[in-house]
């Protein structure tokens, strides 16, 4: 019998930008905007009783060799479509195979297709191309409440959970205490779902998908969302998992834990797998590789989704004690990290910021450029335009080293717009730093120079 869990050969799946699924055009809103154009139900019964007849119809006017016509509402709608189609394949050419009792760390920028691969595996999407083989009882948490549905009280929604699992309502009877428990939702457990905050919602899918034994457990960047003490009973609860000998696939932008809880890491860029790997060195890899050399980040259309609107990020910018743009700067002097980007319509509570990691994804510290009180005051609601935030890091505070900075536009507990774990790389030289006297490497990441006093009594 075969121990392979998942088997993924030549697999791609592509999207088409501009067009709906049905491939219908764009229509136009007043003022010239584009807009989608949708057609009632009786329209589309209409329509499809007349579709016979419309072909009888063009058969008998068809020159030979000429392709019978579309039919009408088609052609108006096509008048209106942009000249050409873009598309984009958010995956291509994707091969690997994953034993049973194996955890695979899944890691990438946004938009390399990580999502879109554990969806096809979960059965969510079909594929372009390709076969994606899954040996086994798939449990999956893509995103808050995957799979939930909002009617159902969070008790109902996990038996409804339970048995899309293939399970016996007397396996989710012994396992249901134990998944309440966890969530820490008792109080709410006979409450419809679509009545839950994000964090109650969170924390009962994470517990449904964790507790109700699938052979194949897919995990989707749950730690992305929730409160330190929750992230880390979820990492210790997968850890659980995988000790118990169940297949893991886990995505995530936290390095810390897929160091922790994979051996093993596949590594995407652009729908494609780049690199597959011991996962000390596919984070090293990733960690290290696809920044600008030059110290600035700027971001391209199709780095930027959709959803991130109005908020645009243009740039990011590691500026050393003269105001030059470099990517290594000096631990004894002041360095400024700029953020450009521009807002299409006014945010209310919006706050910028940034989160300092070492290059082996451990965090030094996180910041906002509202966080003083007057600017958070000043700044309640952003209108339209384009805008810089600024912070500058103080002399001798960073050992020697290199840094990744990820950048953050949301509005507290209301929506995240934008999110780049690794915006940027840069260096620090700790020449002339203190204790360069001696040849040895400094632990941690921070080389405060503090004022030490010697006294002889």
């Amino acid at each position: 019998m075969s121990d392979l869990a998942i088997r993924v050969e030549n697999l791609g799946k592509l999207y088409r930008i501009g067009v709906s699924p049905g491939g219908l055009g764009m229509a136009t809103q007043p003022g010239g905007k584009p807009r989608q154009h949708y057609h009632t139900l009786s329209e589309t019964l209409s329509d499809a009783a007349k579709a016979p007849f419309r072909r009888l119809f063009a058969r008998s006017r068809r020159i030979p060799g000429q392709l019978p016509p579309a039919p009408q509402h088609l052609n108006e709608d096509l008048g209106r479509r942009p000249a050409t189609t873009n598309i984009i394949w958010a995956l291509k050419d994707i091969s690997f195979e994953v034993r049973k009792g194996q955890v695979l760390g899944v890691i990438g920028r946004n938009g390399a297709g990580k999502s879109t691969l554990l969806k096809i595996l979960s059965r969510v999407t079909e594929p372009t191309t390709g076969v994606a083989e899954v040996h086994g009882r798939v449990g999956s948490l893509l995103e808050v409440g995957t799979g939930f549905h909002p009617e159902l009280t969070g008790r109902e929604n996990i038996y409804l959970n339970g048995a899309i699992l293939g399970m016996k309502r007397a396996e989710i009877d012994r396992k249901f205490d134990e998944i309440v428990a966890f969530s820490e939702v008792e109080k709410f457990i006979d409450t419809p779902v679509k009545r839950y905050s994000s964090g109650m919602y969170l924390r009962l899918a994470f517990a449904v998908a964790a507790h109700l034994e699938p052979e194949i457990l897919v995990v989707d960047e749950v730690l992305a969302v929730g409160d330190a003490e929750f992230q880390r009973k979820c990492l210790g609860k997968m850890s659980d998992v995988a000790q118990e000998g169940r297949t893991i696939l886990f995505v995530s932008h936290n390095m810390s834990a897929i160091l922790r809880l994979t051996e093993e890491t596949i590594v995407l860029d652009k729908g494609q797998l780049i690199l597959r790997a011991p996962t000390n060195q596919a984070v090293d890899y990733y960690m290290s590789s696809g920044f600008s050399q030059q110290g600035e980040r700027v971001w391209q259309a199709d780095e930027v989704p959709a959803d991130a609107a109005p908020f645009y990020p243009i740039a990011m910018r590691i500026m050393d004690s003269q105001g030059r743009v470099s990517d290594t700067v000096r631990s004894t002097d002041t360095l400024t990290l700029e953020m450009q980007y521009r807002l299409d319509a006014p945010i209310t509570g919006l706050r910028v910021g940034i989160y300092l990691m070492t290059a082996r994804g451990e965090y030094v510290f996180t910041s906002f450029d509202t966080d003083d009180a007057e600017l958070f005051e000043n700044y309640t609601v952003r209108s339209p335009g384009m805008y810089f935030s600024r912070c500058q890091f103080p002399a001798d505070l960073l050992n020697e080293g290199r840094y990744v900075v990820g950048l953050n536009a949301s509005s507290y507990r209301i929506r995240r717009y934008f999110q780049d774990e690794q915006a940027l790389t840069f260096n620090v030289d700790a020449a002339g730093a203190p204790g360069t006297q001696w040849p040895e490497m400094r632990i941690g990441p921070v080389r405060p120079r503090l004022e030490w006093k010697i006294e002889q009594s």
